[in-house]
């Protein structure tokens, strides 16, 4: 896949994508059944509007089958990279630490996730070493 540059989405889009990366593929029938658990339920019509907007980003595409299937064709690191850079641009590079250690505070964090932040920075200080 090519590299994307600044992937942003909307709450709306971001519910619809979760559901998709979930159920991997799904026909417009079955995203209409199950969005309600996703997001705030919507008209069958409203459901095949978004699913289409998300295949006209190209965050999505839909089959030639019919019926349709649609799936993800952006990951959800790829989403949330282009979020976090959003924010950045946003609030500017001096609030990146702030950043970080709000995201590190997250309760949830498992010990692979702080072993993997932690080789993270190891490897950002070595390329700032090597500079």
């Amino acid at each position: 896949m090519k590299q994307r540059s600044r992937i942003r989405v909307s709450a709306g889009e971001q519910e619809l994508l979760s559901m998709l990366w979930e159920f991997k593929t799904m026909t417009l029938a079955a995203a209409h059944a199950e969005f309600s658990a996703f997001g705030k339920a919507v008209s069958y019509p409203t459901m095949q509007t978004r699913l289409n907007r998300l295949v006209d980003k190209s965050l999505a595409k839909r089959s030639g089958e019919r019926p349709a299937h649609y799936s993800a064709v952006v990951t959800e690191d790829e989403v949330a990279a282009g979020q976090v850079r959003h924010l950045l641009d946003r609030f500017g590079r001096q609030r990146l630490v702030p950043l970080v250690a709000e995201l590190m505070s997250e309760p949830s964090l498992s010990k692979d996730e702080l072993a993997e932040l932690r080789e993270m920075l190891e490897a950002a200080e070595e390329l700032e070493r090597n500079r």
